[in-house]
């Protein structure tokens, strides 16, 4: 079954979660009212900061959490859970609260990105579906924000759909353009979330001809002398000779695929200007990661183009982010603090609440997290946590324009050494109001 025809998400979590219920139905807990935290631990070696996003994709596959026949039947062949959870499973939809950091927001460790507010048995089925999301696409993001923060304002093209799942691949897109790219090569990820496409031709359209010269012409006069010309599939010196005698000096742009691309833009870029086509744009390709683009800054370029790097998160294929329990309904009918204690792994027990602490120039300095009253908002202290959706019902705009926006402000917001490439520890560090670690 491919995505396009999937109806409902309920399938996709693991085969534990819908033990745990079956065992909580049974001992009579799994209607305890609890308290699910998302938060990353650490950040991926050497990062500053993390991007949040997929919070839009997020909350849709909630809504869509549903066991409808099909999926009911398959339990039921399987023998995955008994005839009780089955029945319980029928009729399921989740009707809890999510707050939760706004998508395009930056992070840091322990910062509780996603608090799930619901049964036990309807909050621990979403685990799985919500880290998947959370996890794929904040990498992407973070990845993506590296990229167009070292690209200073040129554009970002996101071109690595064949270097993933075909459905991953729509969603790196999405991440990508929350944290800045402009537009994407995918066309699944321009209709489904109406991102700006692009994309020109490929090596295989010069071979296909007897010749450059007629794989040029036959390209301009299709789409006209404003296209992108790929000009190092022969000799490149020879082919802008080429492709600006066939499109005239209102040649598009060109496009650098191979080779070092620092010097063969430097000299396309003086036999453009020499031929008369000053305004004809140079976009390079070829593995590009964010070091590379940062690489660039002093060259003529005037786009990026970025595939494997930008779908595979630049080294961090996940955020890790992790699901837990921080607080439970004892048998008074209170909610009581819990915490996983094991070595390595300590949660921090209790619904949160999250400010990030702002010096008076705006600059943000500490991330504050506490438990209990949230302090009154001030012009030191921007609340964190926004409501996503409340009663199963979606509350929050997910508008990709408004979390775009975001991003760019919480990235601006953030000490100048968070941009920096070389590796180094979270720009800011998360405190703890209650002094725990």
């Amino acid at each position: 079954m491919t995505s396009t025809a999937l109806t409902s998400t309920a399938l996709l979590t693991d085969h534990y979660e819908l033990t745990m219920l079956r065992a909580a139905l049974h001992s009579g807990a799994a209607r305890r009212r609890c308290v699910f935290e998302v938060f990353a631990r650490r950040l991926p070696e050497g990062r500053r900061y993390g991007v949040v996003a997929g919070t839009g994709r997020l909350l849709e596959a909630v809504r869509a959490f549903r066991f409808g026949d099909v999926e009911i039947e398959r339990l039921r062949v399987d023998k995955v859970v008994d005839a009780q959870t089955l029945d319980f499973l029928s009729g399921f939809r989740f009707r809890g609260n999510i707050s939760g950091y706004a998508e395009g927001e930056c992070f840091f460790p322990r910062s509780p990105l996603l608090v799930v507010e619901g049964t036990f048995a309807e909050s621990v089925l979403l685990e799985t579906v919500l880290l998947s999301i959370l996890n794929h696409d904040s990498a992407i993001a973070s990845a993506a924000s590296r990229m167009t923060n070292a690209a200073g304002g040129r554009p970002c093209i996101e071109m690595g759909s064949r270097r993933t799942h075909e459905w991953a691949a729509v969603a790196a897109a999405r991440a990508a353009y929350i944290a800045g790219f402009a537009t994407t090569s995918n066309l699944e990820a321009g209709r489904a979330h109406g991102i700006p496409t692009a994309g020109t031709s490929a090596h295989a359209f010069t071979l296909l001809h007897d010749d450059e010269r007629a794989a040029f012409a036959a390209q301009v006069a299709s789409l006209g002398p404003a296209t992108t010309l790929l000009v190092d599939t022969y000799d490149v010196t020879a082919a802008v000779n080429l492709a600006v005698e066939i499109a005239g000096t209102g040649l598009g742009a060109v496009r650098l695929d191979s080779g070092d691309l620092l010097v063969q833009a430097r000299e396309v870029r003086a036999q453009l200007d020499a031929l008369g086509a000053t305004q004809t744009r140079i976009i390079v390709t070829s593995d590009l990661d964010e070091h590379a683009i940062a690489a660039l800054a002093a060259a003529p370029v005037d786009a990026y183009g970025v595939g494997t790097s930008l779908v595979t998160g630049s080294g961090a294929p996940t955020a890790g982010l992790v699901y837990k329990l921080v607080a439970r309904e004892d048998g008074s009918g209170n909610l009581v603090d819990v915490a996983k204690k094991s070595k390595d792994k300590i949660s921090v027990g209790g619904h949160k609440w999250a400010l990030r602490r702002l010096n008076p120039r705006g600059e943000a300095e500490a991330e504050i997290i506490g438990i209990g009253e949230v302090p009154a908002a001030n012009g030191k202290n921007r609340p964190l946590l926004v409501e996503l959706m409340r009663d199963g019902e979606i509350v929050a705009d997910t508008a990709l324009a408004v979390a775009r926006t975001r991003h760019e402000q919480s990235r601006a917001e953030l000490p100048r050494r968070a941009l920096q490439l070389s590796r180094g520890e979270p720009v800011i560090g998360t405190i703890f109001e209650n002094g725990q670690p």
